[in-house]
């Protein structure tokens, strides 16, 4: 692996002070101007205080610059900005690059670590990354091969590396971590090869375990106090994971944790779900399967869990728990509360008092969702927070080799990891879903480590009598449980949301359109096709006293794995290649982050996007001394030649190919992210330049800009 290395000013906005990661995320995240954290905040609320774009004027959006990764795979998360730096990163081979805003995008960094392309063959869903996390000077990557890697932010260097999971058994890294105080929270990957969940909490200093908390097992493994670990107001028990699996199934149970985590620091808890259990075949494995499925509140301190709330016992359809957990202050009957609300893939919203565990609210944010009538509420009740459950789509009860169709929503759930968002403007959260229902078959699986532990064939289609779409973008009031509005989509939401104190909110479509609209109405403002289609987060940052939105464009995920991985069998994907066959008339494979801008305004972008002196001229790209379109920025009727020529901002790249960004060209097959950054390879799987191993210091070679790519200039010491 290599990291490459350019002098200059910009970093000195980085400051070598030392502090508490707690402390240096919450100044990082308090500045709007920033987007620190792959969640905007530690309370996932994914707002910004940014107004200068807002609904009076999104509508005059206009490109001002990209980057093409040079990678052809799911681009998730979204990049880090700190201040004058923003950094980007790619999905495997989890490349991560330091860009200059003060200098066109200059590359003051990369980091490209190698890692075994075997490890692909155990990725259950494309191979993808949720983005970096940032704390104390340093920038943390979750390698696939699940080695956590911290790097200098000024540098690039290499700090230290940890190695926290075993490809061979199938357990992966997608997830971003979260640093809390002076530690990095990590999860794991691979519940559909049977691994077993954790989260473990890695010393950001250097990189040591602090401590570990299984989702399964026994209670000193779990971090569970059977006394004072309580869920929905009473203790657990002793061994209330054990004596709900049959022998040993729990050791292969899954609860893997791969979505996101948050943090309350008045409180000192992390809050985060845990996936599917198991096998997918319910008829291997009796009982409840705790605390697969469960919502965790643990100190960030100890890891001890304080409560857990299980959403959907003995699953039987795949509901994987592990989506965001959103952290507000508001009033619920009347009285002020700490809340918590989260929006299962099995449907149902919940909103619970993030103190106690309280279950305060659990409703249907999908008309379709058909699987269970209701969340039982009445806590005098022994079916206390349990779904009731319909039998004709218990794939428990229907049995093994059985088809149960028409259950809604499939595997993939109402909403998967596309993260929502809070205004608190309006009090509205603001949710990505998927409108989509599927037939389920489960039949017995044997276990062999490192080989699919899934047991159950899916299809998948648009949930019927309704407007023919995959997804719908909605807004929800969380202590009401109800839909404010719902905008239908033709396929499903799959990127994360954005709001922001302009009355805008921003998603991304799978056909590759960032959409902005009314934060109040849902009224559509504005909308851009990027070159591929969008999975990934959309942020917001400002520099130079004016705000940018910006936005990873890369379709794959499970929605997209048939685009991403040249999958042509319906079945394959888990079901997904067929129920998205479509997708493919309407988008292609690219890697291109896309930032826009209004016209005018703020400090002098100069050169940026080829706009140099060409500012009023909207969309018009400029040439700037560069060769190729710029980009018809504004042009959205032109979305076509979107970031064309792909030099945005790129002529500060001695020695590069000058094909930077080639798949700015919407809709031209193959093209997206074609061009090559200093030579990288658009497949993937290529192998990186450089050397090292995966647990130890030294992992590259620093390579100054007039120097070759990768000739090695310094090396750092262990």
């Amino acid at each position: 692996m290599k990291y490459l290395l350019s002098g200059t000013a910009a970093v000195l906005a980085l400051s070598a002070t030392a502090v508490l990661a707690n402390d240096s995320v919450k100044e990082a995240t308090a500045n709007p101007a920033q987007w620190a954290i792959q969640t905007g905040d530690y309370a996932n609320t994914r707002y910004s205080n940014l107004d200068q774009i807002n609904a009076s004027n999104v509508g005059d959006l206009r490109v001002a610059w990209t980057f093409s990764t040079g990678v052809l795979r799911g681009h998730e998360g979204s990049p880090l900005v700190i201040g004058d730096i923003m950094y980007v990163h790619t999905p495997f081979p989890n490349n991560v690059f330091a860009l200059d805003l003060n200098d066109n995008g200059k590359i003051l960094w990369r980091y490209e670590p190698q890692q075994d392309p075997n490890v692909i063959a155990v990725m259950c869903c494309d191979t993808v990354n949720r983005g970096l996390s940032y704390a104390d000077g340093m920038v943390f990557l979750s390698q696939a091969d699940t080695t956590v890697v911290a790097l200098d932010a000024k540098t690039g260097e290499p700090k230290w590396s940890h190695k926290v999971g075993d490809p061979a058994i199938g357990e992966t890294l997608t997830a971003t971590t979260m640093p809390v105080k002076d530690k990095l929270m990590v999860g794991i990957s691979g519940g559909e090869y049977g691994v077993r969940g954790r989260m473990t909490a890695l010393n950001i200093k250097d990189g040591t375990e602090a401590w570990k908390a299984y989702s399964t097992g026994p209670d000193a493994e779990m971090l569970m106090d059977p006394e004072k670990t309580m869920s929905l107001g009473k203790p657990v028990g002793a061994d209330s994971s054990l004596k709900s699996w049959e022998g040993d199934q729990w050791k292969i149970g899954g609860g893997s944790i791969w979505g996101w985590f948050s943090y309350d620091p008045d409180l000192n808890l992390i809050y985060y779900g845990t996936g599917n259990p198991s096998t997918w075949n319910p008829a291997q494995r009796p009982g409840d399967n705790k605390w697969s499925m469960t919502i965790f509140a643990r100190d960030a301190d100890t890891g001890m869990a304080k409560w857990v709330y299980q959403m959907t016992p003995h699953d039987e359809w795949d509901f994987d728990g592990v989506n965001e957990m959103i952290l507000t202050d508001q009033d619920f009957n009347g009285a002020p509360r700490k809340l918590l609300t989260h929006f299962d893939r099995n449907g149902f919203a919940y909103t619970l008092d993030r103190e106690s565990g309280e279950l305060l609210v659990a409703e249907k944010y999908d008309p379709a969702v058909n699987w269970a009538t209701e969340v039982v509420m009445d806590p005098a009740s022994d079916q206390y927070g349990r779904p009731q459950v319909v039998p004709e789509f218990s794939t428990a009860q229907n049995g093994e080799d059985t088809n149960t169709t028409g259950i809604c929503p499939a595997a993939l759930g109402t909403k998967d990891q596309q993260p929502a968002a809070f205004s608190p403007k309006t009090n509205l959260m603001y949710v990505p879903t998927n409108h989509v229902c599927m037939d389920y078959e489960p039949f017995r699986v044997a276990y062999t480590a490192g080989q699919p532990y899934v047991g159950a064939t899916l299809s998948m289609y648009p949930a019927p009598n309704s407007h023919g779409g995959m997804g719908n973008f909605i807004a929800w009031d969380n202590v009401k449980g109800e839909i404010k509005w719902s905008l239908p989509e033709k396929f499903s939401v799959w990127s994360g949301a954005l709001a922001t104190a302009g009355d805008v909110v921003f998603y991304g479509t799978l056909e590759g359109y960032l959409k902005a609209v009314d934060a109040t109405s849902g009224k559509e403002l504005y909308k851009f096709k990027t070159p591929s289609g969008i999975i990934g987060n959309v942020m917001t940052y400002e520099h130079g006293g004016k705000q940018y939105v910006g936005v990873l464009s890369g379709v794959g995920g499970w929605a997209g794995i048939g685009l991403a991985a040249g999958l042509t069998n319906p079945n394959e994907g888990l079901g997904a290649v067929g129920g998205y066959a479509a997708l493919s008339d309407y988008t292609e494979l690219g890697g291109q982050l896309t930032v826009f801008e209004l016209p005018g305004g703020g400090a002098a972008q100069t050169g940026m996007s080829g706009m140099s002196g060409m500012s009023g001229m909207s969309g018009m790209g400029g040439m700037s001394g560069m060769s190729g379109m710029g980009g018809m920025s504004g042009m959205d009727g032109m979305s076509g030649m979107s970031g064309m020529g792909g030099m945005s901002g790129m002529s500060g790249m001695d020695g590069m190919s000058g094909m930077s960004g080639m798949g700015g060209m919407s809709g031209m097959d193959g093209m997206s992210g074609m061009g090559g950054m200093s030579g990288m390879a658009a497949d993937p799987t290529a192998p990186a330049a450089g050397q090292g191993g995966s647990s130890a210091v030294e992992t590259g070679t620093v390579s100054p800009n007039e120097a070759p790519a990768g000739t090695p200039a310094a090396k750092p010491s262990n």
